[in-house]
């Protein structure tokens, strides 16, 4: 009872309005959809789809939440999309719901900001505090922990996964899995070194980046294949932003990984 929805909006029966909730002018929010508390759309949104929506994010105009994914194999199943709280939904922002193959389910974690034309696709999973800039686009199944930085119009391939604290420059291309921290730049996506100013701003410790440079450096010059030198490095390691590098190395990929030049 608390919501304020505007007179020209569309809410359809079976929506769940959180405490405070704010629909404006123009929007449409389908049937399944729930809004926690606070959750704001500007104006001329559509959420749409089984959409849960986190509180107090904000959704700016033109924005197309929860729709079917772009993906010839999807034959209408039931799934989902959930975003959680505090998230900034920028103008034209495309978010899908999941496919049946692909677990069903999107997920965008906490306290992201989303800016302009950037899209998200089927069963992307997404972490806390991540940004995307100006229309970077995530195909399907790609992961993307926390605190990771995406730069406007870079494009990443499905099934890639990006590791915690990594950074990618604009107008790059990635195509294969990159390790936490890392700094990928270039059209074709190369990964050149550490996302240091990154680990500086979190306030990493000076022990933690010179242990992170060390262990980059014999990623990209050790002896043996990349994953051989990343479980040498995990024997040797008493860093945990070290062990955080190999294990997500040796946790396996579907894409490769993209190694140091």
């Amino acid at each position: 009872m608390s919501a304020e929805v505007h007179p020209s909006a569309v809410v359809e029966p079976g929506a769940t309005l959180g405490e405070g909730c704010v629909v404006g002018p123009f929007c449409h929010v389908g049937p399944e959809v729930e809004l926690g508390p606070g959750v704001e759309l500007r104006s001329h949104v559509v959420v749409t789809g089984a959409t849960r929506i986190g509180a107090e994010t904000l959704i700016f105009p033109f924005a197309v939440i929860g729709e079917v994914p772009q993906d010839l194999k999807y034959r209408g199943e039931k799934t989902r999309l959930e975003i959680g709280a505090r998230n900034r939904i920028r103008e034209h922002v495309t978010m899908n719901c999941g496919t049946e193959g692909g677990g069903g389910v999107t997920r965008v974690g906490d306290d992201g900001l989303f800016m302009a034309g950037c899209h998200v696709a089927h069963d992307v999973q997404i972490g806390d505090w991540v940004i995307l800039v100006n229309n970077a686009a995530l195909a399907g199944h790609c992961v993307l922990e926390d605190e990771v930085i995406v730069g406007g119009l870079s494009g990443v391939h499905q099934f890639v996964r990006i590791g915690r604290g990594a950074i990618i420059g604009a107008v790059t291309m990635v195509t294969n899995d990159v390790i936490p921290h890392g700094l990928v730049q270039a059209p074709r996506g190369r990964l050149d070194g550490l996302n240091l100013v990154g680990l500086k701003r979190r306030g990493v410790s000076r022990a933690d980046i010179t242990a992170l440079r060390a262990a980059f450096q014999m990623l990209a010059q050790g002896e043996g294949a990349f994953q051989d030198r990343a479980r040498r490095l995990g024997d040797e390691t008493q860093s945990d932003y070290v062990r955080e590098i190999v294990d997500f190395v040796l946790a396996g990929s579907d894409r490769s990984f993209l190694t140091p030049g």
